[in-house]
C-alpha cells in the first residue's frame, strides 16, 4: 500500500493506493496517530486507488475515528470503489464514516 500525505489549510488528505491489509495496517496506524499527537484534527482519507481493504484497515479507521471525536475532530472518506464500498457497507462502516465521492467534496464538507 502507498499513503500519499498533502494538508491544505489544516484539513490533511491521506491518499491512499492499493491494498489496506493485516501487512501494512499498522504502517497506517501509526502515521494516523503521530498525526493526530502532532494537533492534526482534520482528515479525509481518498480511497479513490484502494483496492481492497480488510478488517485490519477497517480497525485502523475506527481507532483514528475514536481518538478524533475525543478530541473535536473527524475524519471523512472519499471516493470508494464498489468492491470497497461494498465491505464498508457490510461492516456497517457507511452508517458511521461520512462518505463522499470525490476528495474535493470530502475537503468541502469538513472546512
Amino acid at each position: 500500500m502507498e499513503i500519499t500525505e498533502s494538508k491544505k489549510d489544516d484539513i490533511v488528505t491521506l491518499a491512499l493506493a492499493g491494498r489496506l491489509d493485516a501487512s501494512n495496517a499498522g504502517t497506517l496506524e501509526e502515521k494516523i496517530l503521530a498525526l493526530i499527537a502532532g494537533g492534526a484534527r482534520r482528515f479525509v482519507v481518498d480511497a479513490a486507488r484502494m483496492d481492497y481493504i480488510s478488517s485490519a484497515g477497517l480497525r485502523v479507521l475506527l481507532v483514528a475515528a475514536k481518538r478524533l471525536n475525543a478530541n473535536d475532530g473527524k475524519v471523512v472518506i472519499a471516493a470508494l470503489k464498489d468492491q470497497v464500498k461494498e465491505v464498508f457497507d457490510i461492516a456497517g462502516f457507511s452508517s458511521i464514516f461520512e462518505v463522499y465521492g470525490t476528495a474535493d467534496e470530502a475537503v468541502s464538507s469538513i472546512r
